[in-house]
């Protein structure tokens, strides 16, 4: 998995009007990256929910938020439509950048793991939370780090 004090690579993935969208290009500003398994499922939901209730706290930090799942750019899309997401959500397909952070599958393999990076202004991973279980959880992580920036 992607540790603290990695930096990041740079990736390019398509959000959910397709349109790509270079990573590279925010590298300057803090960013929170997230892993989640789905869209629209209840703890998909409920981090995405959680990350859209608190996006003022990020967005006064001069945060960027980005979720990431294999799921297609129309479905994150709808997903966005439908819980009124305000940030930006990547498409995944096919894992490679999964795959690239080695971000850990959950519950004995069977779903792709939900881990929480925070990012400095010089790309640089500050902190990682893994927990499968703890949705909510990763957004009072990552506030906490980045009420230290």
């Amino acid at each position: 998995m992607a540790k603290v004090g990695d930096e990041i690579l740079d990736f390019q993935l398509k959000n959910e009007h397709d349109e790509m969208i270079n990573i590279a290009d925010y590298k300057g500003k803090p960013m929170v990256i997230y892993f989640y398994p789905k869209d629209d499922t209840p703890g998909c939901t409920k981090e995405a929910c959680s990350f859209r209730d608190n996006f003022q706290d990020f967005t006064d930090a001069g945060v960027t938020v980005f979720g990431i799942s294999a799921d297609s750019p129309k479905s994150h899309e709808a997903f966005k439509a439908k819980h009124r997401l305000p940030f930006t959500l990547l498409s995944d397909r096919g894992n490679k950048i999964r795959k690239d952070w080695k971000v850990p599958t959950g519950l004995f393999g069977l779903l792709p793991g939900r881990v929480t990076y925070v990012i400095d202004k010089n790309g640089i991973i500050q902190h990682v939370f893994d927990s499968q279980m703890q949705a909510e959880q990763h957004v009072t992580e990552a506030l906490e780090v980045i009420r230290t920036f």
